[in-house]
């Protein structure tokens, strides 16, 4: 297991990740430390960034967006997500 990310035991999955917005696209981009960095499109305006973190993160996965949640960084680069409904194996892909 990576230290980017934690399986509970009831099957919910926390997400350590690294924002980068306004870059020109949005995409995964490896390891940042402890995190999965993850380049945002969107502007860290008005929670746009936020938004489309989740919206990425649940398409990604395919995953309704209602299953993946912001639990804290709502203003901070440092963002911890809450995947409801995704495989461990799923979510290590995400790095690669």
């Amino acid at each position: 297991m990576s230290d980017w990310y934690r399986v509970a035991g009831d099957g919910r999955i926390t997400l350590t990740l690294h924002i980068q917005p306004g870059a020109k696209k949005t995409e995964f981009a490896g390891l940042h430390g402890d995190a999965l960095k993850i380049r945002l499109a969107a502007p860290p305006v008005d929670g746009k960034a936020n938004e489309a973190l989740i919206k990425f993160v649940a398409e990604t996965l395919g995953l309704a967006k209602s299953s993946v949640s912001l639990k804290s960084g709502q203003t901070s680069r440092r963002k911890v997500l809450e995947v409801v409904g995704a495989s461990a194996t799923t979510i290590a892909g995400l790095a690669s």
